[in-house]
């Protein structure tokens, strides 16, 4: 099996994608955030002394989802047509949710696992002063698909 990022020396390289054609890319990815419960009732409630932990996560996902190609080395500056970051309260957490959206020569998978990856960190942050046993987990891609750009 041939690896994609490495070169024939076996170093690593950024992958040559143009001779590939324009796509419509999407990728969804999600995590979770566990909280104690009370700080859970404080997130809920909108009582956390830093301030909307949830507003501030979507927008820190957002920004760190178009600035995937500054934080992974190998990956390819992309033009993001749309990042969402949704979040759920469940029991024990926040599940957390990002869709990214672009049409290129490559996927946005990472946009939308980093998206994800820094909104929980900004919630970590959000609550750390209330909760000192907060877990990040289940980050996972959920979801990618492309498809030809008609126009």
């Amino acid at each position: 099996m041939k690896l994609t990022h490495v070169d024939d020396s076996g170093k690593a390289r950024m992958v040559d994608i143009s001779p590939k054609p324009p796509m419509h890319r999407e990728a969804v990815a999600a995590g979770k955030i566990i909280l104690a419960p009370s700080t859970l009732k404080q997130l809920k409630e909108n009582r956390l002394q830093k301030g909307d932990a949830l507003a501030v996560a979507r927008v820190a996902g957002i920004q760190a989802g178009k600035k995937t190609a500054d934080l992974i080395p190998l990956c390819h500056p992309l033009a993001i047509h749309q990042l969402d970051v949704q979040f759920r309260m469940v029991g024990d957490g926040v599940e957390i949710t990002a869709r990214a959206v672009s049409e290129g020569k490559t996927g946005v998978e990472m946009e939308a696992l980093t998206a994800v990856s820094v909104a929980a960190l900004t919630i970590y942050d959000m609550c750390k002063a209330v909760d000192k046993n907060m877990i990040i987990g289940a980050i996972a891609l959920l979801e990618k698909n492309k498809h030809e750009i008609h126009g």
